[in-house]
């Protein structure tokens, strides 16, 4: 890599590390970068999994005090996308890299749609709840959540770009908590993701994977989580709703037009 592609790799990393603490698209800046530096999709993919992982650790940790008294969430969540990590790094391994192509940016804008929904959908189910004479989530809501985190657990295996907008957009539209909290949630999440799937290709695929560039993301991307959950948490929720949905448009955008 020239002296341009190093420094670009490197601010690209730390670009996205502080959009996945906040939004959870960075790979949609990462991601181009390397494709356009002459990378293929696949080998660009798992690098790109394995450099944001210290930046997913960094937002994670930012966003600590947010987790406090999620731990039973946690421990339903947790093992969800883990499972779902290891279908979705087996599925980029086998399948053709144009496979999800028509389906991501579905994804999204149903994701974006149910992040703008989430304050009406979450007052529904509070008056529902009210109604039953439940306080926190039904078994229906709760199954549905670990479905639909393991469903992006397949997805973020897989390809990873705007995988924290689809967890906010189901979290969000199942579970009675704030922005903030779903946000540190989703954080924790992605972090087993991206960990799980840049485990896999280390291991099965370690010549595939171009390691100075995910050297340079992982460099780029710790400070960025750092500086993201910074000013993440002092986020109003309207405001953080908006830079989420803003953010996932561009991503859309993006995808789109290749």
């Amino acid at each position: 890599m020239s002296a341009v592609e190093i420094v670009a790799v490197l601010l690209a990393g730390v670009a996205a590390g502080a959009i996945n603490a906040v939004v959870g698209s960075g790979t949609l800046i990462t991601f181009p970068i390397l494709v356009s530096f002459g990378f293929s999709p696949v080998t660009a993919t798992m690098s790109n999994a394995i450099g944001l992982v210290p930046g997913s650790f960094s937002g994670t940790w930012g966003y600590r005090r947010e987790l406090a008294g999620q731990r039973r969430r946690v421990l339903q969540l947790v093992p969800a996308s883990l499972l779902g990590a290891l279908t979705g790094s087996w599925l980029l391994l086998h399948l053709p890299a144009e496979t999800f192509e028509t389906v991501v940016p579905v994804l999204l804008i149903l994701a974006l749609v149910l992040v703008v929904a989430q304050p009406r959908i979450q007052a529904a189910l509070a008056r529902r709840r009210e109604r039953h004479g439940k306080m926190n989530a039904s078994r229906g809501q709760v199954t549905a959540t670990i479905g639909g985190t393991y469903l992006v657990g397949c997805y973020g295996g897989y390809f990873a770009a705007a995988q924290g907008i689809l967890l906010v957009g189901v979290l969000g539209s199942l579970l009675p908590e704030s922005l903030q909290r779903l946000n540190a949630l989703k954080n924790l999440l992605a972090l087993v993701v991206n960990a799980v799937a840049a485990a896999a290709y280390a291991i099965v695929a370690y010549d595939r994977v171009s390691w100075e560039a995910a050297g340079l993301i992982a460099a780029g991307s710790l400070l960025g989580g750092w500086i993201g959950a910074s000013v993440g948490r002092r986020l109003p929720a309207p405001v953080l709703r908006g830079v989420i949905v803003f953010l996932g448009i561009i991503g859309v955008w993006r995808i789109v037009s290749g």
